[in-house]
């Protein structure tokens, strides 16, 4: 996909976020973007260091209690069923 990438591209692509967001906030758009994703990759290593020490196959899904089972009650025939015959 982005093998087809030309240079083209990147400077149509530069332009139209240059329209749209304005060249004085451009920087402050890439470096809020830029944080965001330093901050997703320390949380992603966080969980892959809690992992580590978690055994295989545990999950927090397991301790969970297992909901109760769902009754359901039979729904009462419509009084204009033509099929509904009185019990005797």
């Amino acid at each position: 996909m982005l093998r087809n990438l030309s240079a083209w591209h990147v400077i149509i692509l530069v332009a139209v976020l240059v329209l749209l967001f304005g060249a004085n906030r451009l920087p402050e758009l890439a470096r809020g973007v830029g944080q965001s994703l330093r901050i997703f990759k320390s949380e992603v290593k966080d969980l892959a260091s809690d992992d580590d020490g978690a055994p295989r196959g545990a999950t927090a899904f397991a301790a969970a209690p297992a909901p109760a089972p769902v009754t359901q009650i039979g729904a009462q025939p419509s009084p204009h069923d033509p099929d509904h015959r009185p019990a005797a």
